[in-house]
């Protein structure tokens, strides 16, 4: 009896809760007008904004379809976007980060991809592209289109790109597909992504940006090749002096680059991305080629300093990691390659026993008052 006096307002509520999502969806249909769509629209923007919200809306493919045809349609870009689509779109940004949504997110794919390279657009897909699948689906998508990157890495010489553009070329470049098409020489792709490692307005577009350059780095079997610069055609090696720049060294021995540096430049201010550079340096010196590159450019210099000034733990690692590689000695015959080393079960189990005792003591390290 009174599991069952509990049980009502549970059902009551959930009764509740289907009923205006029943409205909700007719509302955003074309037969409900304008003005209705537009209203349906805003509360679904609201209703987007925390975990339940975008849970409830990513369960409902007929809401997202309505969305959907709202967000991209029927004004097609350059044209104007209503208010409504406006709502919709920044909506779906929201939903599109819960799984689920994923598949009926997708199938609206080619009107998606008619917004790019719109911020809202960028921030949908990048949110569908967290997953192999679904980027490869992108990335169809675009190619069936002929235009490849193409609108993505035109939009990096606007004068403001939209921040959610970095975020979405850094889950492409998780597939070698989308890797070669920014490593592409005839498009000068990765120079048009370099100086946004140093872009101030935005940390999410900055963030991405270094994020699809390290993936980029995974291409090592091209390394020997991109180690050498072509004609007047700049390496992928010239990345390096945007690695974060020594306070107070010795020009000795640093890249014409960072010995000229203006007193109050800073280095990146951000831990993860900081992490993502040396995770990128570390790619880079998986070759002979690479290290003797890597090494070249003076950046033991600049990591050596960066470790005296470095106070995150994460960061300090991978900065040791790489310090050890570019000191240590050249491997013998037949293990230059470091990516293709066979490790030893032996060693590797050592090497996890390590990576847990560092776990461990920063988690002791954090829960000391």
């Amino acid at each position: 009896g009174e599991a069952a006096m509990w049980e009502t307002p549970a059902k009551m509520a959930a009764a509740a809760e289907e009923a205006a999502m029943v409205e909700l969806v007719a509302l955003l249909a074309p037969a409900a007008g304008e003005a209705a769509r537009a209203g349906a629209a805003e509360a679904a923007l609201a209703l987007s904004g925390d975990a339940a919200g975008r849970r409830l809306l990513a369960g409902r493919p007929e809401a997202l379809t309505g969305l959907l045809e709202l967000a991209t349609g029927p004004y097609p870009p350059p044209g104007p976007c209503s208010p409504a689509a406006r709502h919709a779109l920044g909506c779906l940004v929201n939903v599109s980060a819960e799984p689920v949504a994923r598949e009926p997110l997708l199938a609206g794919l080619p009107a998606l991809l008619n917004l790019l390279p719109g911020g809202a657009a960028c921030g949908v897909l990048a949110n569908l592209c967290r997953e192999r699948g679904a980027a490869r689906r992108v990335l169809q998508g675009l190619r069936e289109r002929d235009t490849g990157l193409d609108p993505l890495l035109q939009a990096l010489g606007e004068p403001q790109p939209p921040p959610q553009l970095g975020p979405l070329l850094c889950n492409l470049s998780q597939l070698p597909e989308g890797r070669r098409g920014l490593l592409d020489r005839s498009r000068c792709s990765v120079q048009r992504l370099l100086p946004f490692t140093q872009y101030r307005d935005s940390v999410i577009h900055r963030r991405g940006i270094v994020g699809a350059l390290r993936n980029c780095c995974f291409q090592y079997g091209e390394s020997q090749q991109r180690a050498q610069p072509r004609g007047n055609r700049q390496p992928e090696g010239a990345a390096l002096p945007r690695v974060p720049p020594p306070q107070a060294a010795s020009p000795s021995g640093l890249p014409v680059d960072l010995q000229y540096l203006p007193p109050d430049k800073q280095r990146e201010e951000e831990p993860d991305i900081r992490k993502m550079l040396l995770e990128a340096i570390m790619l880079l010196t998986a070759t002979k080629a690479g290290r003797h590159m890597v090494r070249d450019k003076g950046t033991y210099v600049v990591l050596r300093e960066l470790h005296h000034w470095e106070q995150h733990q994460e960061v300090l690692v991978a900065c040791e990691k790489v310090i050890q590689v570019l000191i240590g000695d050249e491997p013998g015959p037949g293990m230059e390659n470091l990516l293709e080393v066979k490790i030893p079960e032996e060693v590797e189990q050592e090497l996890q026993r390590l990576d847990r005792e560092e776990e461990e003591k920063q988690e002791e390290e954090q829960e000391e008052p």
